[in-house]
Formats: structure tokens, sequence, C-alpha cells
């Protein structure tokens, strides 16, 4: 068995979907025999894991799968490994800086957070 990593992509949809396309990319990891396989267990996973629920406003939310757009096989679980890399570009590069810098202080905070949950 060898460990593979899927990106599976919903679309979100609200209501009649009358706003701006958003899509969910989710990495997973997926222990399979082979490639073929490893798509296979990524796509049911996608199919499986589709929702559809009603928000605050009772207007339908749905997670409609769209596929897996990419499978890579992981050689080795070792300590510091590059299991996905990708390049953002933005028009503004304070404001995405900015940014990656909360998302790691949120990180942090729920860490501590935990932390003191265990006292």
């Amino acid at each position: 068995m060898s460990w593979f990593l899927a990106k599976i992509v919903y679309q979100i949809i609200c209501g009649e979907g009358h706003h701006t396309p958003q899509f969910d990319e989710q990495l997973r990891l997926i222990e399979a025999d082979d490639e073929t396989t490893a798509f296979a267990k990524a796509q049911t996973i996608g199919e499986l894991e589709q929702e559809m629920f009603f928000n605050q406003a009772q207007k339908l939310v749905q997670w409609k799968f769209i596929n897996v757009s990419e499978l890579y096989k992981i050689s080795a679980l070792i300590d510091g490994a590059e299991l996905y890399s990708r390049v953002q570009e933005s028009d503004n590069a304070a404001s995405y800086i900015e940014l990656v810098h909360k998302k790691a202080a949120h990180i942090r905070s729920n860490i501590t957070h935990r932390f003191l949950e265990l006292f």
C-alpha cells in the first residue's frame, strides 16, 4: 500500500447560485495500492461527502463534488517532506503577507487554547 495526496474540489452553491462562484479545494490523504485505485477512492470520498443543508436565511446550500483535480504519490513520510506546493499570485503582496501572518496567529492561538483546555 502507498499513500497519495488528492485534491478534491467542491463547488459551493447558495440558493439559486446568483453569486460569485465559490470552490472548496480539500487536500486528502488516500491509502491505496496504485494511482488508479487512489483516484477512484478520492472520487468516491468526494461523492459521499457532498452536502446539502439550509443556512440561517433558509437558503439551500450545496457542496457539489466537481472532481479530483490533483493526485500525488507520497514516496515517504519523513519529517519536513514537501507534500504540496502552489504558487499564489496576488495584486497586493503586503495584504497577502498580512493574511499569512493572521492565519499563523490563529493557529498559534488555537494551539494555546487547546493546551489550556487540558488543565
